[in-house]
């Protein structure tokens, strides 16, 4: 039987995932791969769902909602042997990302994957990755900034400036 306060409750928790459930997916598809990732946020707003009185309570729902993805993520890599899934080839209508690319990101931490695809790849600001992560700005700052360090030394990038 359905109430006003259970309707409440779902209406809430509908609001909460519409706005942040595209943002954990995208952080915990960063820092673990496309398969895994999406399950593992599926698990992370299940979890959520099921909790939500105390999970709405929170001061950092969707922070707190990655952690618990980013757990899920360990556990399903350590128990089945998912691959991060990589396109064969881009469509036209995809933009053009530097074939070595993967292949760097692979040999990145999970935090630095995570910093660097979010704040380069999404847009984020550095704050906004650090709320998600539950972290402050500056350990950000420091993950993004080894990645980047990393990944133009992966991939031979030099400054062109002169």
């Amino acid at each position: 039987m359905r109430t006003k306060a259970t309707d409440r409750t779902a209406e809430a928790f509908s609001a909460f995932m519409a706005e942040n459930e595209p943002q954990v997916r995208r952080a915990l598809i960063a820092g673990h791969g496309s398969e895994i990732g999406r399950e593992a946020a599926l698990e992370a707003f299940e979890y959520g769902w099921q909790h939500w009185d105390r999970v709405g309570a929170m001061t950092n729902p969707r922070g707190y909602l990655y952690r618990v993805g980013s757990h899920c993520a360990i556990r399903l890599r350590r128990r089945s042997s998912y691959a991060v899934l990589k396109a064969d080839e881009p469509s036209s209508s995809e933009p053009w990302v530097e074939p070595g690319l993967d292949g760097a990101l692979d040999h990145l931490s999970g935090p630095q994957r995570t910093a660097v695809v979010l704040i380069h790849g999404f847009g984020w600001t550095y704050q906004e990755v650090a709320d998600l992560m539950g972290v402050r700005r500056s350990t950000v700052q420091r993950h993004a900034g080894r990645a980047m360090s990393k990944l133009r030394s992966d991939l031979e990038v030099r400054d062109a400036i002169a």
